[in-house]
């Protein structure tokens, strides 16, 4: 068992198998996702200080209730907003095992596709890092891809793409070659970015 996730388990796990990497988004990208929400939530409070600052009562123009009324439903929108978009983009989890990859993607609060490839169907595995940023973070897209049915697997935005493709690349070689699955895994190095 690869000790990093031996405590872990998903379901549907089968006795054999082993986890061997969890992918998350990379930070970056989660925080992309929520630049609108936190630029609400840093109008509403810098508006808020304003109006305490140059003493201006608003509530002598419009009714009180209705005010906090109206910045209640605000503060409860952004809170709604931001909670729907971390399971949105949290929830989106790629599971690399001995036998398989199994990819979970959220599509909103109650509906989640998940769909699985093959390691020893696996043909090809790239990866691309594609911008100034995402070359300075390392993160980008991992392609895997199979002649099956399901012919196309990407993990978007991951941490150290490159190190995920030769992990990868690893399990197939060993696979292929009847060697051990743990001596592949030592040979490939990540950056501490993958969780």
């Amino acid at each position: 068992m690869h000790k990093r996730y031996a405590n872990y388990h998903f379901i549907g796990q089968r006795d054999d198998e082993e986890i061997l990497l969890i992918i998350h988004r990379h930070w970056f990208n989660i925080l992309v996702h929520f630049l609108g929400l936190i630029f609400a939530g840093l109008v509403l409070v810098f508006g808020s200080f304003s109006l305490f600052w140059f003493s201006i009562d608003i509530t002598t123009l419009i009714n009180s209730q209705l005010v906090d009324f109206l910045v209640n439903t605000l503060i409860l929108f952004i809170w709604l907003f931001f909670f729907f978009l971390w399971i949105d983009v949290w929830f989106d989890v790629w599971i690399v095992t001995n036998r398989r990859i199994i990819n979970i993607e959220q599509k909103g609060m109650f509906v989640r596709e998940i769909s699985e490839l093959q390691i020893d169907k696996i043909q090809d595995v790239t990866s691309e890092v594609i911008g100034v940023i995402p070359s300075i973070l390392n993160f980008g897209n991992v392609s895997v891809q199979t002649a099956g049915e399901q012919e196309h697997f990407e993990f978007y935005q991951v941490p150290d793409p490159t190190g995920i493709k030769n992990m990868i690349s690893h399990i197939i070689h060993a696979k292929e070659d009847n060697e051990s699955i743990e001596q592949a895994i030592n040979e490939t190095t990540f950056e501490n970015t993958i969780k």
